[in-house]
């Protein structure tokens, strides 16, 4: 039977039915029992696992294979009988923040705790900060200037005057991409700027999983005009960094892990200890005052009796 088996991509998750995208169209599937045998400690497929079926005579399909992921957006969801691991998306190839310049005010803080997770979930990152028109430029550039210098790429946008929607286009072609950010921002306009009719299709989704059941039983991945998929991740927002222990969290700040093995404590926590190299390189402006304060608003949540 495995020569008659298809590979393709789930980029559709509903009540226990998977639409997988194969070279000969879409097949509506359902998981072959045998692969659900066993404890669960989390889920076994979601959109963006990839897979091989088997197609039925009378229609739709089996999954028989799961291929393994090589990275996922990942909610820990405590329950009596241990940890469960909720799959926000499989295999994205990056994550996409988009963040308004103003109106809203941009929520950096917000964004930090983004970046934190995508760099402990090991998800490449990209920030669009949209909404150029209304600051300039240069005010833009005065927000988010920073986070190029650290690594992070960063797209000026605006849906308004058509700015950064090709940088935004070539950079989502041929990748699956999770987008998060805050409500306000102008994302669902973006997006139907670089694809009519793609930021009707993603508010939509977006609706449908903030309404509580929906969200655990429905997710689904967009097909891009040029190849590539995108992703509405709300989850985002409620992803938790309980299980992040204080002492690691430098470690997930691109500024500050370097700079870790020359503090002069090894249990450094970078907030008042002498001879801390993360605080020299705060006082030379290395570490850009906005991030350290995010590093120390993280780290006093993650501490016992904060």
């Amino acid at each position: 039977m495995s020569d008659d088996l298809q590979t393709g991509l789930i980029v559709r998750a509903q009540s226990g039915f998977f639409t997988v995208e194969t070279d000969s169209g879409p097949i509506v599937c359902k998981l072959r029992g045998r692969l659900k045998r066993g404890p669960r400690t989390g889920d076994i497929l979601a959109v963006g696992d990839r897979v091989r079926v088997s197609v039925l005579p009378e229609g739709g399909g089996m999954i028989e294979e799961i291929l393994p992921r090589e990275r996922a957006i990942v909610r820990l969801d405590p329950r009596p009988r241990g940890v469960y691991r909720q799959i926000l998306l499989a295999n994205p190839d990056q994550a996409v923040f988009v963040f308004a310049c103003a109106s809203p005010d941009p929520r950096l803080r917000m964004l930090d705790r983004f970046l934190v997770i995508a760099e402990k979930q090991g998800i490449p990152a990209l920030i669009v900060a949209n909404k150029v028109d209304l600051v300039g430029r240069e005010q833009a550039e005065t927000i988010f200037g920073h986070y190029p210098q650290i690594g992070y790429e960063v797209i000026y946008a605006s849906a308004k005057e058509g700015l950064g929607v090709e940088d935004l286009r070539q950079r989502l072609t041929g990748k699956i991409s999770a987008l998060a950010g805050p409500s306000g921002v102008g994302k669902s306009s973006l997006l139907n700027t670089m694809q009519p009719g793609l930021g009707l299709s993603v508010r939509e989704i977006s609706a449908a999983l903030n309404r509580g059941r929906h969200t655990t039983n429905f997710r689904q991945l967009l097909p891009l005009a040029g190849g590539g998929y995108v992703a509405d991740t709300p989850g985002w927002k409620s992803l938790a960094l309980w299980d992040t222990e204080p002492e690691e969290l430098d470690g997930y700040f691109p500024e500050i892990a370097p700079l870790v093995v020359h503090c002069q404590f090894s249990d450094c926590s970078h907030t008042h200890e002498p001879g801390c190299a993360v605080h020299e390189a705060l006082e030379s402006g290395k570490i850009h005052p906005d991030r350290y304060d995010s590093y120390l608003r993280m780290r006093a949540g993650l501490t016992p009796d904060n």
